[in-house]
């Protein structure tokens, strides 16, 4: 084999290693952060009286979901930016499945916007925090 082959290959290898530390060194970042006073952790049991009144975001979430520890800190920043007007709250999956599985989450992170207990909205990925403003706030 050539020089021509060898050369773009070991580019390709020295970008894919600098992009999968930059990504490792993200994710590791984020595991600390503390959460909002606002922020509120769902469980199976106390699911339903929460979202059945006024404006609810649930964040449908699970530890070990890397795009969930990025969604973790912005769902944070919603809480601390309107947690006084609307619900913020965020449930894990793998500990209570019930409430995961009827509604129907199959991909995580999900996001549900719920008004006075029925759903308005259903994101799933990763949403940036004015996108998630904004759904809260249309329906305020």
């Amino acid at each position: 084999m050539n020089l021509y082959f060898w050369i773009p290959l070991g580019v390709l290898i020295v970008v894919f290693i600098f992009a999968f530390y930059k990504r490792y060194k993200m994710i590791k970042g984020l595991k600390d952060m503390p959460e909002s006073e606002k922020l509120k952790n769902l469980r199976d049991s106390n699911f339903k009286n929460t979202i059945s009144k006024g404006v609810t975001l649930v964040d449908f979430w699970a530890a070990w979901c890397t795009p969930c520890k990025i969604q973790g800190p912005i769902v944070n920043d919603v809480a601390e930016s309107i947690g006084d007007k609307a619900n913020i709250c965020k449930l894990d999956v793998d500990s209570n499945k019930k409430t995961a599985s009827q509604y129907g989450i199959r991909s995580i992170p999900t996001i549900i916007i719920f008004k006075d207990g029925e759903i308005a909205k259903k994101f799933t990925g990763v949403k940036t925090k004015g996108v998630l403003l904004k759904a809260v706030k249309e329906l305020l």
